[in-house]
């Protein structure tokens, strides 16, 4: 009885360092980027970093303006969710509401199958398949667009919006189908008018993770979506995106430059980004247990 109580205290001690730890390197990660960003902004405004209309890191004189990166990155969000959204959350719906169990088996492992290839390669499929396809349905000069970009970060977020939905959908309680039921209600109507409001802020909750996800990624859209920093006007221009600027140009960056503190500038901005993201999630998840409660 006596060892038992000693490991228990063992693994208690070891978790709570584990969780310390975890801390403790968020905290250095947030030093550090907030320390090598703050030389950029003696030398210009934050104003001017943020809402500048112009990347020229390389001019003389250079130009750090990020708002066509930052746009960019909103443009192929918002695109990828037009796509996510309605796949993952009907797949969602059918596999929770609908399939069979034995089809359920099979049907979410395949779909969460999707968030395990790896960015590289939707890259090259965008490239080698995609592209070709929208030039030629556009007639466009390239393929490399925000629209490419759009649809490989949609499929991305597929399995978050999926995986999260689908167990919202599955932890509403039954009584509340029995009773639409009792009221005569059919199948369709207590999905819709029952059971997705009930499980709204989970569904909600996943959507902004799933965007979060988006935001995030970088290989995919440094490979598909054209690499132009310009401020977007179009789904079938090329963008660039805050992730794919600093992907592909910190390599190439004397270390102590302006260009280099601009690049951990983007990184900061990006990381609040995803932290705002984070948190709305977290709150919507919190209010969601609280009404399935």
């Amino acid at each position: 009885m006596q060892l038992k109580k000693k490991k228990e205290k063992l693994l208690e001690w070891l978790f709570l360092f584990f969780a310390f730890l975890s801390n403790i390197l968020l905290v250095g990660i947030i030093i550090i980027l907030f320390k090598e960003s703050l030389p950029l902004f003696k030398e210009i405004k934050v104003l001017d970093f943020l809402l500048g209309r112009h990347w020229y890191p390389t001019y003389d004189p250079a130009e750090f303006g990020i708002l066509p990166l930052i746009l960019g990155s909103l443009w192929v969000t918002i695109g990828s969710l037009l796509v996510a959204v309605p796949l993952g959350l009907g797949a969602a719906i059918y596999i929770s509401e609908i399939a069979s169990t034995s089809l359920k088996e099979i049907l979410k492992p395949v779909v969460e199958v999707l968030a395990g290839i790896p960015s590289v390669v939707l890259g090259f499929f965008g490239m080698v398949v995609i592209a070709p396809f929208l030039q030629e349905v556009f007639k466009l000069p390239t393929g490399l667009n925000a629209l490419n970009g759009s649809i490989l970060l949609g499929i991305m977020a597929i399995p978050t919006i999926t995986s999260i939905s689908e167990d919202c959908l599955s932890s509403v309680p039954r009584g509340f189908k029995e009773a639409s039921y009792a009221l005569g209600a059919n199948r369709w109507e207590t999905m819709i008018k029952v059971t997705v409001p009930a499980a709204f802020s989970g569904i909600s909750s996943a959507v902004i993770l799933g965007m979060g996800r988006a935001i995030g990624e970088t290989m995919t859209v440094l490979m598909v979506a054209g690499g132009s920093a310009v401020i977007p006007h179009s789904f079938l221009q090329p963008v660039r995106t805050m992730t794919a600027t600093i992907a592909a140009e910190m390599g190439e960056t004397a270390i102590g430059s302006e260009h280099y503190y601009a690049l951990f500038g983007i990184a900061v901005v990006l990381f609040i980004l995803t932290l705002i993201f984070n948190i709305i999630a977290d709150l919507v998840a919190q209010r969601f247990r609280k009404r399935i409660v």
